[in-house]
């Protein structure tokens, strides 16, 4: 006779996943809070081209909703506003190969003498008369210009809508709306959340950039999505006030959400980074340090890095994959750019990375310290996740970075108890990786 069963045991939830069910809990809202939001912003904008059609508004970028979603940081979020131009009949005037470490060359946007449908880009407003004489060239489209034109139809846009009531009472106010050296800043309420938007006009051209069609960015990612997200081409945004450069964020957000229908906790890892960045290592907003663009940079070479399904199975394992990649950019003060990688984002970051690199490295140690939601996960405190071994392998670097060399890395991994890396070929892989970007693992010995 069999015994009477008692009530399932209940299922015991890892730290780890407790603390990402809250973070998931919030990612509905947060897609609510942005889109609405989005909405308030591409109402006034349809307005923008209505007064001035040369400035189009741009349907078709899904991905920010998806994007923000991730994220427990509020910093601002990119709002592009595309110019009515053909972009293939403009003259692309290169002004020199950028430095080592630098960022994409500037270019001028040159109107030719004879292109046809030019005409509305050669007015004063946007427009500035070559001192030159050339056959080819009679002047440039002005981004600050461009900038200052914008603004002008923005607050039009806003008076109007206001007045007419298309847009709710208190979501946007003219007074928010700032003229920055690069794009114009907005504030838009949504709910209780006031989102910041970074308008940029830019100019849509399906420039080719031979440098982002290497083999070495395809493990990792689904089959082809590479490829065909690099083929789509780059948008040229303002640089200065006189020059554009090449932007690749959309490309970049296309590359994240090509991970995002892979299985494995790729998104979830950042996902919890991005929250410990901003509770833990920017003290809840109010610090300097690490933005989410940085974080999803790490991401992206991490899942190159690390190509494998099973990379990817286990959460813990998952964010420790990121956090080794982060610790050692940071030691070796240099996370190259995905697509652009002689790019270093941490140059001219005005970061003290020493200290950046002193709270990962705590993290690492003693991740369940940041783990707590609220104040009643604050308890006994656990002991290190690794042992004493491992965390005096990860303070050497903060003082001497020839330590990230690739062996140091490889060793590094090994030792971690989170990892079970034995195939020989990925190692190399890894290295070979390395070598090429200059960065993720230190000079040759």
């Amino acid at each position: 006779m069999l015994a009477a069963s008692g009530p399932a045991p209940a299922v015991q939830v890892s730290l780890w996943h407790h603390y990402l069910q809250a973070i998931r809990s919030r990612e509905a809202p947060r897609v609510q809070d942005y889109q609405r939001a989005e909405n308030v912003l591409l109402t006034v904008l349809e307005r923008v081209h209505a007064l001035d059609p040369r400035f189009v508004v741009d349907y078709s970028r899904d991905l920010e909703a998806f994007q923000f979603a991730l994220r427990s940081s509020d910093d601002p979020l990119l709002m592009e506003v595309p110019l009515w131009v053909d972009a293939e009949a403009l003259l692309i005037e290169e002004l020199g190969a950028p430095g080592p470490g630098d960022g994409p060359a500037c270019c001028r946007l040159g109107v030719p003498r004879e292109g046809a449908g030019l005409e509305r880009w050669t007015t004063d407003d946007v427009f500035s008369a070559s001192a030159e004489d050339s056959a080819e060239c009679c002047g440039h489209i002005v981004p600050n210009k461009v900038l200052h034109v914008l603004r002008d139809l923005l607050v039009a846009a806003i008076v109007h809508c206001r007045l007419h009531r298309l847009i709710a009472p208190g979501s946007l106010n003219a007074a928010s709306l700032r003229e920055e050296p690069l794009h114009l800043t907005l504030l838009v309420s949504s709910g209780w959340r006031t989102i910041r938007f970074n308008l940029v006009p830019v100019v849509r051209r399906r420039q080719r950039l031979p440098a982002l069609e290497g083999a070495q960015l395809t493990p990792g990612f689904p089959e082809g999505s590479v490829a065909r997200i690099i083929g789509q081409g780059v948008d040229l945004v303002p640089a200065s006030a006189q020059h554009w450069r090449t932007c690749t964020d959309y490309l970049l957000t296309r590359l994240l959400g090509a991970l995002g229908t892979l299985q494995g906790h790729r998104l979830d890892s950042l996902s919890i980074l991005d929250r410990v960045n901003h509770e833990s290592w920017r003290d809840g907003g109010h610090s300097a340090g690490l933005t989410f663009g940085h974080l999803k940079t790490v991401l992206l070479w991490a899942s190159v890095l690390f190509p494998a399904p099973e990379d990817w199975a286990e959460l813990q394992g998952a964010v420790y994959r990121l956090l080794v990649v982060l610790l050692s950019c940071l030691a070796t003060r240099n996370l190259p750019h995905f697509l652009r990688p002689e790019h270093n984002l941490l140059q001219d970051s005005g970061l003290d990375l020493n200290a950046v690199y002193q709270r990962v490295e705590a993290f690492a140690s003693q991740p369940e310290a940041s783990l707590r939601i609220h104040a009643t996960h604050l308890g006994r405190s656990p002991p290190p996740r690794i042992g004493s071994g491992v965390k005096a392998l990860l303070q050497l670097p903060a003082s001497d970075p020839a330590y990230w060399a690739t062996a140091y890395f490889d060793v590094l991994l090994d030792k971690f108890q989170v990892f079970n890396i034995q195939d020989k070929d990925r190692i190399s892989a890894m290295q070979s990786i390395f070598r090429k970007t200059k960065a993720l693992g230190g000079e040759e010995s």
